[in-house]
């Protein structure tokens, strides 16, 4: 942050801030290391710029009746020009091409929430503090709520309230923020943390790589990072005080890690594994507009995960067959608002169209547990993974589940759509959901609504029970995907978020790959599809295996399609199948995983980079 009046232009390598730095905590101009979090492969040698956007101190005072007026008007002229600062930043993205504009109208339909303007015009009258204090109290109770979620994405989503928070906070105090569309130079950007609209405003061309305080690979940095093609490591803890700018850095987007001062010997090595990386992503886009097939005619189909519409761009610029996996809860955890059936019929309706010809799968709304509590009201759950969420508030809430399904359906005419129940745990909740999208069928053709009426319907399988009847199942859908994050947590009773048993969370955990192989088998045995996914999916130590056992779709994000296209294009059906096999053999999951991570990495260089 600066005061007003002092110049913000061509900020190049100076640093911002040193006031969180602690010098005897580290030993700065040796060789450190830190691991963290891959959000975004890659590797990056460059220069730090540390980024130390600090929360100004927020006064607090007392005020009489006579000034709520015009503290209230104060506000009103900084959300006023907070306003015209995103508008301008969203002109700028039209005009270099960019494709931010939906977290740019998030951040702006927050900003114009009557319900913010009356909260704080009470909360001014009521408590007769300043209008600063007041903002920051009011953001503090609201990101509290969220912070308090089991779920991962829900409490990363308030870095967007932040962001906005700051910008009015800014304006009240009349703080200039540096802007990092200023660097004038190659840098790797470390800071505490990134807000969503800094990333969309840096100079793209002179931030090389990311390393972050903290961060998760849902966050909007993570997703805009990979989006952009950043090598980017987050969840590093403390990063922002071991790093002084222009400090040489390395950060490993590949294997999550950060090198500060590196040796000659370091160095050295880094940029032969960056040529190396470099010329193997040229080789790897080289198969874009080749098929996923195996040297005896198996034809599989890779597809992306997208999570946000700004990822759209990268499908074909990493060869991607379509979207496996499009989450629509992202309309949901955006704003303060539920999406109306407009909003959310144009959000699918673009992303069918940017796709275009090639097949959409869009996941119903799966919210639940806590993660419903700021928008739905729900209360908080004692074990809300096995609680109130995904098809279960869908159709709990018809209304709401009514009113995607109508946008859905409405969209489908854009493109090829499907549609995915995310969760069914049996033949009762997978009728109920048809019956429901029978009656909003039945509506759009009251009404003269035009959708496609052959538009596929499947089910995620994430569930043993779903897995473990995948035959009953199997006969009413038109295909599976295998949801793994949450089948193999649910199968090994192990909540991958717990640090101290994360390392029970094991992909080839015999338990798994027999369900796999089950569910896989009697899809086919009634002539349906199955995906993945998963994080799996996008695994190169698993591909080979989930060929073997016949997965027909393997869904991940778009940045990893190419690595695992190469796999398949390099082996047999044949050469699959006995590698399942041979597994299937074995007893435990530490066999499985040292068998086929040696396999992978003498024959395929998987985990060499």
């Amino acid at each position: 942050m600066r005061l007003r009046g002092i110049s913000s232009k061509n900020i190049g390598m100076k640093q911002l801030s040193l006031t969180a730095f602690r010098q005897k905590t580290y030993s700065f101009g040796t060789m450190n290391e830190f691991s963290g979090i891959s959000a975004s492969p890659g590797i990056a040698i460059s220069q730090a710029f540390l980024y130390l956007d600090d929360t100004p101190t927020i006064p607090r005072y007392r005020i009489d009746d006579s000034q709520i007026a015009d503290e209230f008007e104060r506000f009103t002229v900084a959300v006023e020009k907070a306003l015209g600062e995103l508008q301008g930043l969203q002109n700028q993205e039209r005009t270099n091409g960019g494709n931010q504009h939906e977290l740019l109208d998030s951040h702006l339909l927050m900003l114009s929430d009557p319900e913010l303007t009356s909260s704080i015009e009470s909360r001014l009258r009521k408590n007769r503090l300043n209008v600063e204090w007041v903002l920051y109290r009011f953001i503090q109770e609201q990101t509290d709520k969220l912070l308090r979620a089991e779920d991962q994405y829900l409490r990363e989503r308030t870095a967007d309230i932040h962001d906005v928070a700051k910008r009015v906070l800014n304006h009240l105090m009349f703080r200039q923020k540096i802007s990092l569309s200023d660097l004038a130079r190659e840098v790797i950007l470390v800071a505490h943390e990134l807000m969503p609209s800094d990333a969309i405003a840096m100079n793209k061309r002179m931030v090389k790589g990311i390393a972050l305080d903290g961060g998760w690979k849902t966050s909007h940095t993570a997703i805009l990072a990979r989006a952009f093609e950043i090598p980017a490591v987050l969840g590093l803890s403390d990063i922002s005080r071991a790093i002084r700018t222009g400090e040489e850095i390395i950060v490993d987007g590949n294997r999550g890690r950060v090198i500060t001062e590196p040796d000659d010997r370091t160095k050295k090595r880094y940029l032969r594994v960056q040529r190396e990386w470099r010329k193997r992503e040229v080789e790897l886009m080289n198969l874009n507009e080749l098929p996923a097939e195996t040297q005896d005619g198996k034809l599989v189909y890779l597809t992306a995960n997208i999570e946000v519409p700004e990822e759209v761009d990268a499908l074909a610029s990493h060869g991607a067959d379509g979207v496996g996996l499009y989450r629509s809860e992202f309309l949901f955890l955006r704003g303060t608002r539920l999406p109306t059936e407009e909003a959310q019929y144009h959000a699918y309706s673009q992303v069918l169209r940017d796709v275009r010809d090639k097949p959409v799968t869009i996941r119903t709304l799966d919210l639940g547990g806590e993660k419903i509590a700021p928008m739905l009201g729900g209360s908080r759950e004692r074990n809300p993974i096995l609680g109130w969420r995904a098809i279960r508030l869908c159709l709990s809430r018809v209304d709401l589940f009514k009113v995607q399904l109508r946008a859905l359906l409405r969209a489908s005419v854009y493109g090829d759509l499907r549609i995915m129940f995310p969760m069914i745990s049996g033949i009762e909740e997978l009728n109920h959901a048809y019956e429901v999208l029978d009656e909003v069928r039945q509506e759009l053709r009251t009404e003269g609504v035009t959708f496609r009426e052959d538009m596929p319907v499947g089910i995620m399988i994430e569930v043993p029970s779903a897995a473990l009847t995948a035959d009953i199942l199997a006969r009413k859908v038109d295909f599976f995907s295998i949801g793994t994050n949450d089948l193999i947590q649910y199968t090994i009773a192990v909540d991958r978020g717990n640090e101290k048993i994360a390392y029970l969370y094991e992909p080839f955990h015999p338990g798994v790959l027999r369900l796999l192989k089950a569910v896989i088998e009697n899809a086919h045995e009634v002539g349906i599809p199955v995906g993945m996914c998963g994080e799996m999916a996008g695994d190169p130590v698993a591909t080979l295996i989930l060929l073997g056992l016949g997965l027909d779709e393997f869904s991940m994000s778009s940045v990893g399609i190419p690595e695992v296209k190469r796999i398949i294009r390099s082996v047999t059906i044949s050469e699959a199948e006995e590698l399942v096999g041979t597994v299937m053999e074995m007893r435990s999951y530490q066999e499985v995983d040292s068998f086929v991570a040696e396999l992978m990495r003498k024959r395929f260089e998987v985990g060499v980079y």
